[in-house]
């Protein structure tokens, strides 16, 4: 068992909307910040929590700190209209039902699931759904267990925003850990699970185990791997190191090793700085010592980390702490992301730069990627091909398997952001995937799955976002 390390016990304590004027370092606002806060958090979630209000804000930098800017909601994330109609109506204290119904018109306009990521990745038993499942890629399946569909504090950029807001028809959640075992049985192409919400290491021990362990058994040795999305590692190392079932969580990672399972932590590090706190690396440490591997992945979000020396920073550490740089995010089409988004150009310029002032170990790190309908596309760079200025794109992941790594150009655009932004080079009329892209629409069966797909309604064909 790994040793615990000497960090003091914490109580967790959390803030949202409600409490958000209890905070005492929020204080020095004036009325009209507070209120524009107040109004940004009754649409998007909100929920800071005493460790990183205490260790990771540097307050005297606020407002241009970046852990200030990736937790605590900013005007400028909602349209000018909006934030003053909403901010009216808290102004003259009208009904909780007015205030409510005006944040869910604003949230609906804000592409809570793009592209879509409930129809085109839902798999299926038989005739039955399962909504708290997604299988977009032949080898990986995502479950989402309803108990982790919380985080011990909120990304504002966080593209899975919808899961936090209240609108159930908008979750993704499941609680039925033997449909995901019967799915699995099924289908001996998937080699890997990825847990993910929200956080999984929000629920305690005892339950995170009945997902796991039925997975273990010697029926699933085609399951290679189990992956947990986490940022419990930056925002509540606690959850490693001091909270009651620490010892129990660590306990069933090594359950996992010894049942000749990779268990992988994929930890969202978003700036250098939730590194650099005792307890932080302390976390990782007992982690490892677990036997889990610790893969680091973020995406590029203006405000918080758009330079290139943070990531290098940030790549350096974590590989110096024994985890891995695994991905570089480009910024997903839903909620405030025109607040955050940084053009593919730049985003490629930033990444370049960055693994240029780290070593080989550090360059695991791929980027910038973007997690659109057709799979997961990275942005190689900016090249001059047969006189013309083109990006050059690869696919790393793919809903045909057959488009991996297969590289494609578009039509150089300094403004764009995303794989709907862009045009095909050399006069192309459409991208060599977008026949079979639509394909696999009209006919709900993808290279992806061992089986036919129940046929639903149409769906967005290409370009905005999906999850993972």
């Amino acid at each position: 068992m790994p040793p615990r390390h000497r960090i003091k016990p914490r109580s967790y304590r959390a803030f949202r909307p409600h409490t958000i004027t209890r905070i005492p370092q929020l204080a020095h606002l004036g009325p009209e910040e507070t209120l524009a806060m107040k109004a940004v958090s009754i649409v998007l979630p909100f929920k800071v929590n005493n460790y990183v209000i205490e260790e990771l804000i540097r307050w005297q930098e606020v407002p241009d700190d970046p852990i200030y800017q990736l937790t605590f909601p900013q005007a400028e994330m909602l349209e000018r209209g909006d934030l003053e109609r909403l901010m009216r109506l808290l102004r003259r204290n009208a009904p909780r039902e007015t205030i409510q119904a005006e944040a869910r018109r604003i949230q609906e306009r804000l592409n809570p699931h793009p592209a879509g990521q409930i129809e085109l990745n839902m798999p299926h038993l038989g005739d039955k759904a399962l909504p708290g499942m997604q299988h977009k890629y032949r080898e990986t399946v995502l479950f989402f267990p309803s108990q982790g569909q919380t985080c011990h504090a909120y990304c504002t950029y966080c593209f899975r925003w919808a899961q936090f807001v209240g609108l159930d028809k908008l979750k993704f959640a499941s609680r039925e850990a033997e449909s995901l075992a019967e799915y699995l049985r099924r289908h001996h192409e998937v080699s890997s699970v990825l847990f993910t919400g929200g956080d999984p290491l929000i629920m305690k021990t005892r339950i995170l185990r009945s997902y796991i362990e039925p997975l273990l058994s010697p029926e699933f040795e085609h399951l290679t791997s189990i992956r947990i999305g986490t940022k419990a590692m930056a925002y509540w190392p606690y959850r490693f190191l001091t909270d009651p079932d620490a010892d129990d969580l660590l306990k069933l990672f090594e359950r996992v090793r010894r049942a000749g399972k990779h268990l992988a932590l994929m930890a969202h590090y978003s700036h250098p700085r939730e590194l650099d706190t005792a307890e932080a690396q302390a976390a990782l440490r007992r982690v490892q010592r677990a036997g889990a591997v610790v893969r680091t992945q973020a995406p590029l979000i203006r405000h918080v980390n758009d330079a290139s020396h943070l990531w290098a920073d940030m790549w350096r550490q974590q590989v110096q702490l024994g985890a891995v740089p695994y991905y570089m995010f480009v910024e997903r089409d839903t909620g405030p992301k025109n607040y955050f988004e940084v053009p593919l150009a730049r985003a490629a310029e930033i990444f370049g730069q960055a693994c240029s002032r780290v070593s080989g170990l550090a360059r695991t790190a791929r980027g910038p990627s973007m997690s659109a309908t057709p799979g997961k596309v990275l942005v190689e760079g900016v090249a001059r091909v047969k006189g013309e200025q083109v990006f050059v794109l690869r696919f790393i992941q793919a809903r045909d398997p057959e488009w991996m790594q297969r590289p494609f150009f578009a039509r150089f655009d300094p403004e764009a952001t995303w794989l709907s932004d862009l045009r095909p080079a050399f006069g192309a009329r459409e991208f060599f995937f977008e026949p079979a892209l639509r394909e696999i629409v009209d006919s709900q069966r993808a290279a992806a799955w061992g089986e036919h797909r129940v046929r639903r309604r149409r769906v967005a064909l290409f370009g905005h976002v999906e999850w993972e």
